[in-house]
């Protein structure tokens, strides 16, 4: 004779209890599903949820109750009953105590004949691994039905699977350190701060030439033709730029026919001089005034043979565009460009007053530039400023000048990066808290 199934309305309504713990989104409201939901199917007179911290249990529910918050009678008497009862369920199983068959301590009895029924059905919350998560207790007159149980074991798994997903953290989290771990992570942390490293800072950095020369504009004028490119290399005499002429060659016609007329003026001076006393005595005005238009032609001429720059020397030709010359007014010592030698390249870096730390001429330098991270170049500070100036977007810096060791094919001038300076060997505890102290320092004033 096969067994008869649970009806259709049983299996329903297990099923819509599991879907309300499911939808519960802590574990408060999990526990009033707990204490309340269950009672449709097997009635009871009060439901208990307790939520384990070792030995110790913190009621979490009341059925038809919120969390009681004040401390009763009851409450106290129920908090010795949780701790008993947490004993006498040691397995992961439920369990039915009758009290007649209990052999209760005394300071228990009392309260359990004037508050509790005749039994209580105690099932334990246990998480995957064994442990316990909590306790989960009806207060019933006799035991609940038999052929009830199976079904509701699938309840009980449920309630801890989800428990378990609401109050779980990671292992690391949940590790609280004893007194004497505290203690030696203290101790350990203190010594590790005196443990010496090198001081370091970072800086944004530049490849430029150690011997570069600056082209500056000979005499007043207007750029008319630049005759190199940006970073053209170039040698000895190439030219490198020629200012507007039309001004001096003028100049130098009209002192060219000065310089004549003041000739002519001189000769027949001169031819009158034989006989009339007053044209010599004005021999010596006209020479002075043809030595002085002379002068002035010489002087012109000399410009005309300056309006063409040629480089002084093999380099390479450093600025930003040509268009932003061509027709450009400029005075006389402008600078226009730079001729670098690419033989001699060094590292131009900018070291922001906030990350400056104690350096000296020698100190070690290794920039990894953006085009070649791979691939760092190493060098020494050869030279420093004396006083922290703003750069081209408003950051107040040092100008720091550093060599490039063994000069590789891939130290092009131009080429820009990040340079790590290292100074001095100092405690950790000072490189940790260095930045710090000085931000608390100047937003106190001691």
């Amino acid at each position: 004779m096969t067994e008869s199934l649970p009806s259709p309305q049983l299996l329903l309504a297990l099923h819509a209890l599991r879907d309300r713990a499911m939808a519960a989104r802590s574990l408060n409201a999990l526990a009033f599903s707990m204490a309340n939901d269950l009672y449709q199917l097997l009635p009871f007179h009060q439901a208990l949820v307790f939520k384990s911290h070792g030995k110790a249990q913190e009621l979490l529910c009341v059925s038809g109750l919120a969390k009681p918050t004040e401390d009763s009678p009851y409450l106290i008497w129920l908090n010795e009953m949780s701790r008993w009862l947490d004993v006498q369920v040691s397995g992961d199983e439920p369990v039915w105590l009758a009290r007649a068959a209990l052999n209760l301590p005394e300071n228990l009895q009392e309260g359990w004949a004037e508050w509790w029924p005749e039994g209580v059905f105690c099932v334990p919350m246990q998480h995957e691994d064994g442990t316990r998560l909590g306790l989960f207790c009806l207060l019933r007159e006799d035991a609940p039905p038999a052929a009830l149980l199976p079904l509701l074991s699938s309840l009980w798994q449920t309630w801890a699977y989800c428990w378990q997903s609401l109050t779980h953290s990671p292992r690391l989290l949940r590790w609280r350190p004893s007194r004497r771990q505290l203690a030696l992570l203290t101790m350990a942390a203190g010594v590790m701060l005196l443990i010496p490293i090198r001081q370091s800072a970072l800086a944004p950095a530049e490849i430029v030439s150690r011997t570069s020369q600056v082209i500056s504009s000979p005499l007043a004028g207007v750029i008319q033709q630049m005759e190199v490119r940006p970073n053209q290399q170039v040698t000895a005499g190439t030219p490198l730029f020629r200012l507007d002429e039309t001004t001096l060659r003028n100049r130098a016609e009209v002192l060219t026919q000065e310089v004549g007329v003041a000739d002519a003026e001189l000769l027949a001076a001169s031819q009158r001089a034989f006989d009339n006393p007053q044209s010599r005595r004005e021999l010596t005005l006209l020479t002075g005034r043809a030595q002085q238009k002379r002068a002035e032609l010489a002087g012109v001429e000399l410009q005309l043979s300056r309006s063409q720059v040629n480089a002084p020397s093999d380099g390479v030709a450093v600025f930003s565009d040509v268009n932003d010359w061509l027709g450009k007014p400029v005075v006389t010592g402008e600078r226009i460009l730079l001729l670098a030698d690419p033989r001699q390249p060094a590292m131009r870096i900018q070291l922001p007053v906030a990350d400056a730390i104690a350096l000296e001429a020698g100190a070690d330098v290794t920039l990894f530039l953006s085009a070649y991270p791979l691939q760092p170049l190493r060098g020494k500070i050869l030279e420093t400023s004396y006083q922290a100036q703003p750069g081209a977007e408003g950051v107040v810096s040092y100008r720091l000048l550093a060599s490039i060791e063994d000069a590789p094919p891939h130290a092009r001038l131009g080429l820009h990066g990040t340079a790590k300076l290292y100074g001095e060997r100092v405690l950790l505890g000072y490189y940790l808290l260095r930045r710090p102290l000085a931000a608390l320092r100047a937003w106190s004033g001691l």
